[in-house]
């Protein structure tokens, strides 16, 4: 193989920051001339870049198979037949790329391979003696992403390792999703990436189990809480502890009060201090039911309207509703959205008009709830509990409605956006918020893509049997942002030696043949000691350029041939941790090697 020289290497680095470019890792992968945009989402590995991606897929690739899983391939462009058996052509929405062959027939752009995966198992495997199998791929996947950013981070196309495990019972799923868990482990600290196991939401994954693996950092899009104790879990999944029934019974029954111009929790609480005044304490936000009027998008764009009781001093957080009420989308309600409940004041919402007790709620054939406005509850309202809310009459509430006496609920839900100091569902302390980058996630699917493709082998009685399945993820692209992002300083990239492009920067600075000539054969003895390496051979290019380019590209360790040369000295440089030390020329081979090692 031919020396990597900058002299011929497809690269152009570049002085400012791309105009675009919200994070350190976008900013320096574009200006080291590691990728390019192709358009918003998409984009080109130049060769540095796709160096480092390789080396990264290596890391996954040797601890997957350590782990026993088999590699595959499967294609990226896949017939919709599979995806409609388990619903997901709809289920996905507008983040699936459709798209439609010569013969009209629907393809799509996978954005994962469950399907695949369990049709190919079905296709080989007829008896639990062909189970566990565990098997994985490296592939590019695609996502039609409403808003993609932060570079490589957020993309519409992206490369993913995605692993799926086949057992023929729950225990064996269990031990299968063990064996993953802790090869997720060695991964990432063989990268060298931090990492918090968060406990998260299947989603329309679907499945009993969810774990994901996150990067702490203050630019990524997932939040997270941890305590003291050990718990973490992504936002989304958090569960608030169990609340105690109250006791009501010295309650007065309901109240309506005039309340003018209070459509806000502040200006209510102020008016009841002012003329509803208590006696124990002053009226607090957190005594205010405030009900939010929401809509669920299903994947067929159907839209339902529904309600959420939430205590005053709390905000809703969409996220984690939409995360309880997978697959469906969930947005604030428009105009429009309630202008078809003219029962609904908006700013004086109450429950009497919501929910089980609504004049609206008819009953089905079947006894079901049809009509009016579904009411669910955040879970931090205590059956039995009394509450300021809406008259459902402009500028009037009501004191004294009491959860279970007063009105019911459709069902309970973890509404609320969860805040710092909240306590850990599990009792181990108060809970802080942090931010991560998701870089793996690791699902107990169970049988939902089993039972909907008819994956079944025969079990020890000759029974058929529906396989139970694990599905495992790493997004192999965005750990590269992360590890700029764990790994850079203002002048570029550190990059850790096993993922480094290049592991050593040859540089030579100076003039004249014979200088050059040396750098380039302390190169070649570098590249035969076992390590890759980078010689910048421009002739005409400062010094100062060529140690800029150093730093931004990130190579971790440098040979610097300079001034020093006439004396028989070079220089040796580490990129990591900034040391230098200067070695006689015919010892820089060795000294470099010892000092890596």
């Amino acid at each position: 193989m031919a020396m990597l020289k900058m002299s011929h290497l497809f690269l152009r680095t570049l002085r400012d920051d791309p105009a675009d470019a919200e994070v350190d890792s976008h900013k320096l992968l574009v200006r080291a001339g590691y990728v390019r945009r192709v358009s918003p989402g998409i984009y080109t590995w130049l060769p540095l870049g796709l160096k480092v991606l390789r080396r990264v897929e290596q890391v996954v690739r040797e601890e997957m198979d350590a782990a026993g899983a088999q590699e595959l391939l499967f294609p990226a462009l896949l017939p919709r037949e599979p995806y409609e058996a388990t619903n997901r052509w709809e289920e996905y929405g507008p983040n699936l790329f459709r798209l439609k062959d010569r013969r009209d027939a629907d393809y799509l752009l996978a954005p994962t391979h469950e399907e695949m995966f369990t049709l190919a198992v079905k296709d080989m495997y007829s008896s639990y003696k062909d189970l566990p199998a565990m098997l994985y791929q490296i592939q590019t996947k695609y996502r039609d992403e409403a808003r993609p950013r932060a570079g490589i981070l957020r993309t519409r196309e992206f490369v993913m390792k995605d692993a799926y495990s086949f057992d023929i019972d729950d225990a064996g799923l269990d031990a299968s999703y063990e064996v993953m868990r802790e090869a997720y482990q060695r991964i990432f600290s063989r990268l060298g990436l931090p990492f918090v196991i968060c406990s998260a939401q299947s989603g329309a994954m679907g499945g009993s189990r969810s774990e994901e693996f996150l990067f702490p950092c203050a630019i990524g899009e997932d939040t997270f809480v941890r305590s003291a104790g050990g718990y973490a879990a992504n936002t989304e999944a958090v569960t608030t502890p169990p609340q105690p029934e109250q006791d009501f019974s010295n309650v007065p029954a309901p109240q309506v009060v005039d309340t003018p111009d209070a459509k806000t929790i502040e200006a209510l609480v102020e008016v009841f201090n002012e003329q509803h005044p208590r006696a124990d304490r002053p009226w607090q936000a957190s005594d205010m039911l405030k009900n939010v009027v929401l809509v669920g998008i299903h994947p067929d764009g159907e839209r339902e309207v529904f309600a959420v009781g939430v205590p005053g001093d709390r905000e809703v957080d969409l996220g984690r509703v939409e995360a309880n009420l997978s697959p469906l989308e969930v947005e604030m309600a428009t105009p429009e959205d309630l202008e078809k409940f003219p029962e609904l004041v908006p700013g004086y919402i109450g429950p009497t008009v919501i929910g089980p007790q609504s004049a609206e709620r008819a009953l089905d054939a079947d006894g079901n709830p049809v009509g009016g406005v579904k009411y669910l509850l955040d879970a931090h309202i205590a059956r039995g509990s009394a509450w300021i809310s809406g008259a459902n009459a402009a500028e009037k509430h009501v004191m004294n409605m009491v959860y279970g006496r007063d009105f019911e609920a459709d069902g309970v839900i973890e509404a609320v956006e969860v805040c710092a100091g909240d306590a850990a569902p599990d009792g181990s302390g108060p809970l802080s918020i942090e931010r991560g980058i998701e870089i793996g996630h690791i699902f107990a699917l169970g049988r939902k893509y089993a039972k909907a493709l008819d994956l079944t082998v025969l079990d020890h009685n000759g029974k058929a049997t529906v396989v139970t399945m694990g599905s495992y993820g790493i997004g192999v692209s965005r750990l590269v942002a992360a590890l700029v992002e764990q790994n850079h300083d203002s002048k570029g990239m550190m990059w850790p030696i096993d993922v480094a492009p290049v592991q050593v920067h040859v540089i030579a600075t100076g003039r004249g043949d014979e200088l050059f000539a040396a750098a380039e054969k302390i190169a070649g003895d570098v590249e035969a000691a076992g390590f890759s390496v980078l010689l910048d051979d421009r002739p005409k290019m400062s010094a100062g350029v060529k140690f800029a380019d150093y730093e931004l590209i990130g190579a971790p360790y440098a040979v610097v041939v300079g001034r020093g040369f006439k004396d028989g000295v070079v220089e040796l440089r580490n990129r990591r941790t900034g040391d230098s030390r200067e070695v006689l020329l015919d010892n820089a081979v060795a000294e470099l090697t010892q000092w890596i090692s």
